[in-house]
């Protein structure tokens, strides 16, 4: 049985206003949890660019699909027709309408109306029709009125079709050769919700009481359900992708939802970085190396060198110099500490070395 959507609206009343400042205390915990984790905000990757780029242009695709420009035409919104009006004078308005539409046009209808027009033989089609569409019901080669569920195993490719091609675009968009973390972390999720909405969408149209529509006397009673539901499925499609958009924007840029580095890369980043450091000092060992075998540069650096201890000499024989560095050593300095931590750095480096030197090591 479905729900009323009146039913959906009041419950939205009811808890919206206890729910949504929930969503947005929790929304600003993990966007203050990301800050609290110092990590820096860094612009959005190349590859996370395109993910959210190919989402936000999949949900403006789905919106302008869910315009009624591009929806299949309804005879009877069209020609404002009752659902008990006779075929023939349905039919007659569908002439006239195309005809009004474009006066070039060929008097009859066209190969979809003729199928609809010998389907039209009862209400139980029509009602059918405001439940599966004009397709399903004009091309379906094996459903008939009297058994109504062939016709929602026919619409169930169709019901499903842009549900399992938003899938694969969430899955790619999701993939770690994409976008790397920050678009696994939402991979689950993406597929969960979207899985859950195409089984609801399914239930709905499953579950629909489609006769309800047989007590309506006039147009303005009748459940367009089949319009009703593709605009509010390709809303809800075009809202997903919308929101996965703006969720790897925020964890790709790490503004919010930025997952910390596990132990094991935090390891191996410190490991690079080590390696880094060590390979900057054999460069500069190199380069002194160099410089003292070299004649030349051995002169130039020694000319350096005097230089600069007659500079500084001079300028810490200033009296400004002088004061300054004896405030400094009275006040702001404790050189007591420095000293100390000084001879433990020394003893420290030096009791490894006669370790190292004791077992033969060096």
């Amino acid at each position: 049985m479905a729900i009323p959507w009146d039913s959906i609206r009041s419950l939205l009343l009811f808890f919206g206003p206890v729910l949504l400042p929930k969503a947005i205390s929790w929304y600003r915990s993990v966007r203050d949890a990301s800050r609290a984790a110092d990590l820096p905000l860094r612009p959005v990757p190349p590859n996370a660019r395109l993910a959210v780029a190919l989402l936000l242009g999949l949900a403006a695709a789905f919106l302008v699909k869910a315009l009624p420009v591009f929806a299949p035409e309804n005879l009877f919104a069209a020609t404002q027709s009752r659902l008990q009006i006779p075929v023939d004078v349905l039919f007659a308005r569908v002439g006239a309408a195309l005809r009004s539409r474009d006066p070039s046009a060929p008097a009859s209808l066209t190969p979809t109306d003729e199928a609809l027009r010998a389907r039209f033989v009862n209400l139980e089609s029509r009602l059918l029709y405001l439940q599966f569409g004009p397709e399903v019901l004009a091309d379906c080669p094996f459903c008939a009125a009297d058994e109504p569920r062939t016709y929602f195993y026919y619409a169930l490719p169709a019901l499903l079709a842009p549900h399992l091609a938003n899938l694969v675009a969430l899955a790619v968009v999701t993939s770690p050769s994409l976008t790397g973390k920050p678009g696994a972390q939402w991979r689950r999720l993406a597929v969960v919700v979207a899985s859950v909405v195409a089984a609801l969408d399914v239930y709905l149209v499953s579950s629909y009481n489609y006769q309800a529509n047989a007590r309506a006397l006039r147009l303005s009673e009748v459940d367009f359900f089949f319009w009703r539901t593709r605009a509010a499925r390709l809303v809800a499609l075009a809202g997903l992708d919308a929101l996965l958009a703006g969720l790897l924007y925020l964890s790709a840029t790490n503004r919010a939802f930025a997952q910390l580095p596990s132990p094991a890369e935090r390891v191996d980043n410190a490991a690079r970085a080590v390696a880094a450091a060590k390979s900057r000092m054999s460069a500069v060992g190199i380069i002194k190396n160099t410089a003292l075998r070299d004649e030349d540069l051995r002169a130039r650096s020694h000319a350096y060198w005097t230089h600069e201890v007659r500079l500084m000499r001079d300028v810490m024989e200033e009296r400004e110099v002088i004061e300054g560095v004896n405030d400094a050593l009275t006040n702001r300095i404790d050189i007591q500490a420095i000293s100390r931590d000084a001879d433990m750095y020394a003893h420290s480096v030096l009791e490894q070395l006669r370790q190292d030197s004791a077992d033969g090591t060096i």
